[in-house]
C-alpha cells in the first residue's frame, strides 16, 4: 500500500494519523500536530476511546477538545475511534502513524507498539516526532493531576480546550 491517493485534479497527497487518548489534548500534542502538518498534506488526529485507561473526560468530550484545538489548522481532521489503530489506518488507506516522544522512557513503549503495528500491516510506518523543548515535559497525566488537585494547568492546554472545560 502506498501513502498516496489520487485527488480530483489528478495530483497526489500524503496523509498520516496521529492517535492517542488525548485526555485532554495538551500543548505538547498540538506541538506534534503542527509539526506533522509541515510534513504531511493531511493529518488525522484520531482520538481513541480507551475505556481501559479510565479517562477523566468522556470520549465525546475528548473528540470535541481535539476539534476545538485544531479548528484553525486546515490540514487537520479529527476522528474518534474504538478499533485497533492498524484497522483504522487500513480503512482510511493511510500507512503512516505519527507518535510523539518526550523522553527515553516513551521510546521503549512506542517502539514496541510500532513493531506490533507493522507485524499486523507490513506497509505501516511509524514516524516519531519530538516536541519542542518547552513542551517536552507536558503530558495529559500531568494535566489531569493538576486538575484533580486544583493546580494551575492553563498554560499546558490550548485556550480553545480551556473554553470547553
Amino acid at each position: 500500500m502506498q501513502n498516496k491517493e489520487k485527488t480530483n485534479n489528478g495530483g497526489t497527497y500524503k496523509k498520516a494519523i496521529y492517535s492517542g487518548t488525548f485526555d485532554p489534548i495538551t500543548n505538547g500534542h498540538m506541538d506534534i500536530v503542527r509539526r506533522a502538518t509541515s510534513i504531511f498534506e493531511e493529518v488525522i488526529v484520531a482520538v481513541a476511546k480507551s475505556e481501559r485507561k479510565n479517562p477523566m473526560f468522556s470520549h465525546e468530550q475528548r473528540v470535541n477538545f481535539a476539534k476545538e484545538a485544531t479548528k484553525d489548522l486546515e490540514k487537520v481532521t479529527v476522528v474518534g475511534f474504538d478499533i485497533l489503530l492498524v484497522e483504522l489506518a487500513t480503512q482510511m488507506k493511510i500507512n503512516t502513524i505519527i507518535r510523539g516522544l518526550r523522553a527515553v522512557s516513551d521510546f521503549e513503549y512506542e517502539l514496541q507498539m510500532g513493531y506490533a503495528n507493522s507485524s499486523i500491516n507490513k506497509d505501516l510506518e511509524t514516524l516519531y516526532l519530538m516536541p519542542t523543548l518547552k513542551n517536552a515535559f507536558v503530558s495529559s497525566t500531568i494535566v489531569r493531576e493538576l486538575i484533580m488537585f486544583n493546580g494551575s494547568f492553563c498554560h499546558l492546554v490550548p485556550k480553545e480546550v480551556l473554553k470547553c472545560m
